[in-house]
C-alpha cells in the first residue's frame, strides 16, 4: 500500500486556519446546527453557565464583629491547618504574622490576589471563600497573653474512647479555609502557608467536604459518610439561641464577639458499620436513616420522646442511643456543629479511610462541649463504630474592622 500523506505541524496549523476562515466567511448562525448556532450567539453549552459564574464570584464579607466561617452557611470544601510557632517567636512576631495573614485573607476572600501572589488569576473566583483564625494555648503563652486566654481553651481531658494521634492533635494557630471551589481553597492555603513560613511550621492538615450547595435544597441537613443526617439539632445562625450558645459575651473584652472551637478527627469504622442491618443502625442512632426522624416521630425535626416505651416496656429510644446521650434541653448549652466528611482513600488492607472532621463551636468548652462529650464517651452505642484519632482546641478571636487585623483585641 502507498503511504498516505504525512501530517506536519505546519500543515496542521495551515489546515486549521483554512477551516476557521471558511467558517468565518461562509457560515452564518442560521447555517449551523442548533447547538453550534447557540454557541455562536454566546449561548448554550459553549457559553459560561450563569449559575457557575454567579456562584464562583460570590463573596462572603470579611470585616465585622465576628469572623466569617462560623455562622456562614457551610461551603462545599474545607481545609483545617494546625501550625506550631517557631522557637523564639514572641508577641511582636505573632502580631506581624497576624497582620500579614489578615491582609491575605481580606484580599483573597474578596476575589483579589494576595500581595506578591504569583498566580493572581487563581484568586479571581472566591466562591464564598472564608478564612478563619484560631489561637491555641501555645500562642497565648508565646505572646505572653495567657491572662486573656479563655479558661476552657486547654487540652481536653482524656476520654476512654480516644485513640489520639499526635499528627492530628494540638497546634498553636489554626487556619480554617472554606469555599465552594476546591481550587480556590488550594490557592488560599498555599498563599497562607507561604506567608506563615517565617513564623510557624505546619503541624497537621485536614481536608473535608460536604455535598455541593447546588446538589440539594438550601438548609437541607447534610449526611456524613455513615449515611446519617448530621446536625439536625444545630442552633440556627442569626437567632438569639445561636448568639447565646456560640458567641462570647462575657469575660475579657478581647474575646467578646469571638467563640471557641473543638476540632475532633473521628474515624468511621465503616467495615463493621456495613455489617450492621438497618434496624441495628437506627437503634444505635435513635433516628431513622432515611428521614432523620427520631424513632418516636415521623419528621426530621420532631422532638424525640424519650419516655415512649415499646410493648414490652423498653424505651423506644434506647438509654445508650446517640441522640439521647447527646441531648441538651437548654438551647444556651448546645454546641454548633459545622461538620465535614473526610475520605483519604483506602488503607493497605483495602478498607475505607474515612470519617468526620468534627468542628464544634461554642462560647464555653467546659460548660457546653465537655458535658456532652463525657456522656457520649461513657455509653454512646455509636462508639462501637467511631474512633476519635485527633483533638485540638482554639480560641476564635472576634472579627475586625476595615484596616484592623484578627487578634488585635487580644494582642495590640
Amino acid at each position: 500500500m502507498t503511504a498516505g500523506p504525512s501530517i506536519t505541524r505546519r500543515g496542521l496549523l495551515a489546515g486549521g486556519a483554512t477551516v476557521a476562515a471558511g467558517v468565518a466567511a461562509g457560515c452564518s448562525p442560521e447555517a449551523l446546527t442548533a447547538p453550534q448556532a447557540a454557541a455562536a450567539r454566546g449561548q448554550g453549552p459553549s457559553a459560561a453557565p450563569s449559575f457557575a459564574a454567579s456562584s464562583g464570584t460570590a463573596v462572603e464579607l470579611f470585616h465585622g464583629a465576628h469572623q466569617a466561617g462560623v455562622a456562614t452557611p457551610p461551603q462545599t470544601h474545607a481545609v483545617f491547618v494546625g501550625l506550631d510557632l517557631l522557637p523564639g517567636t514572641g508577641r511582636e512576631a505573632v502580631v506581624r504574622l497576624m497582620r500579614l495573614l489578615t491582609d491575605d485573607a481580606r484580599r483573597l476572600t474578596q476575589g483579589a490576589p494576595a500581595l506578591a501572589d504569583t498566580e493572581p488569576e487563581l484568586a479571581a473566583l472566591p466562591a464564598r471563600l472564608t478564612v478563619t483564625f484560631g489561637f491555641g494555648p501555645g500562642l497565648f503563652t508565646a505572646a505572653k497573653a495567657e491572662h486573656l486566654r479563655p479558661e476552657s481553651v486547654a487540652p481536653l481531658p482524656a476520654f476512654p474512647i480516644d485513640r489520639l494521634e499526635k499528627r492530628w492533635s494540638g497546634g498553636d494557630l489554626l487556619v480554617q479555609i472554606c469555599a465552594d471551589d476546591a481550587l480556590t481553597v488550594a490557592h488560599a492555603l498555599r498563599m497562607t502557608v507561604k506567608d506563615a513560613r517565617s513564623f510557624a511550621r505546619a503541624r497537621w492538615l485536614q481536608r473535608g467536604f460536604r455535598r455541593a450547595a447546588h446538589a440539594q435544597a438550601p438548609g437541607t441537613t447534610q449526611r456524613n459518610v455513615m449515611g446519617q443526617l448530621d446536625g439536625t439539632v444545630n442552633p440556627a445562625p442569626g437567632t438569639a439561641d445561636f448568639d447565646r450558645a456560640v458567641w462570647i459575651s462575657e469575660g475579657a473584652d478581647g474575646m467578646r464577639g469571638g467563640t471557641t472551637l473543638v476540632l475532633r478527627r473521628i474515624r468511621a469504622e465503616l467495615e463493621t458499620w456495613d455489617a450492621v442491618d438497618r434496624v441495628g443502625k437506627e437503634f444505635a442512632v435513635g433516628r431513622r436513616l432515611d428521614t432523620g426522624a427520631p424513632l418516636t416521630g415521623t419528621r426530621e425535626h420532631d422532638e424525640p420522646d424519650f419516655a415512649t416505651l415499646t410493648p414490652v416496656g423498653f424505651p423506644v429510644i434506647a438509654e445508650q442511643a446517640h441522640i439521647r446521650r447527646a441531648h441538651v434541653t437548654d438551647p444556651a448549652l448546645r454546641i454548633f456543629r459545622r461538620v465535614y466528611n473526610y475520605d483519604e482513600g483506602l488503607t493497605s488492607q483495602g478498607h475505607a479511610d474515612s470519617g468526620l472532621v468534627f468542628a464544634s463551636y461554642q462560647a464555653d468548652i467546659a460548660r457546653q462541649f465537655l458535658p456532652i462529650q463525657k456522656r457520649l464517651a461513657e455509653a454512646d452505642l455509636l462508639n462501637e463504630w467511631t474512633t476519635p484519632i485527633g483533638s485540638a482546641v482554639f480560641a476564635i478571636p472576634p472579627g475586625c474592622a476595615e484596616g484592623g487585623w484578627i487578634g488585635e483585641t487580644l494582642l495590640s
